[in-house]
């Protein structure tokens, strides 16, 4: 068992939002969907809290109600090899949310991800301080990371 997972608040919506991630995910998937009785809170029947993976990785959600809402102070950083899976969890996650600067969107639900191909990270480290200054004004005019555009700065070509 995962000795640190992330917990989710959501306001009725936990269930809907896990479906909606584990759609995305591959390596995904539901291992438990807790709900409400009589005693309520929450409607009887409707989901109290879930458990399930995203790419292997645990999480937890809980329908805690409008007290607590999400901000960008946390979020999500997905690691991304290509850039097909960026272009395909950037359209997928940011359906009905908003997307935003340097790779970052909020999906529907209001959780904040960052959707970054390892390529930006390697470019960003490397030792020639000019070819990593490229790179970064290149991904700072960004909102989705476009790998091709990022490797042109780093060769001097943009």
């Amino acid at each position: 068992m995962q000795k640190i997972n992330p917990f989710l608040w959501f306001d009725g919506n936990a269930e809907e939002a896990m479906n909606f991630y584990v759609s995305i995910f591959k390596n995904s998937k539901i291992e438990s969907v807790a709900r409400y009785g009589e005693e309520g809170p929450g409607p009887k029947g409707s989901a109290m809290s879930c458990t399930f993976q995203l790419d292997g990785q645990h999480f937890m959600a809980l329908n805690g109600g409008p007290h607590f809402t999400f901000s960008p102070a946390i979020s999500f950083f997905v690691n991304c090899e290509t850039q097909q899976e960026v272009d395909e969890l950037w359209e997928k996650l940011s359906e009905g949310g908003e997307k935003q600067r340097c790779g970052w969107l909020k999906d529907k639900y209001n959780l904040s991800w960052q959707i970054i191909p390892t390529a930006l990270g390697q470019m960003l480290q490397d030792k020639d301080a000019e070819k990593s200054s490229r790179v970064m004004q290149a991904m700072l005019q960004m909102d989705k990371i476009d790998i091709e555009i990022l490797k042109q700065a780093y060769d001097g070509q943009a």
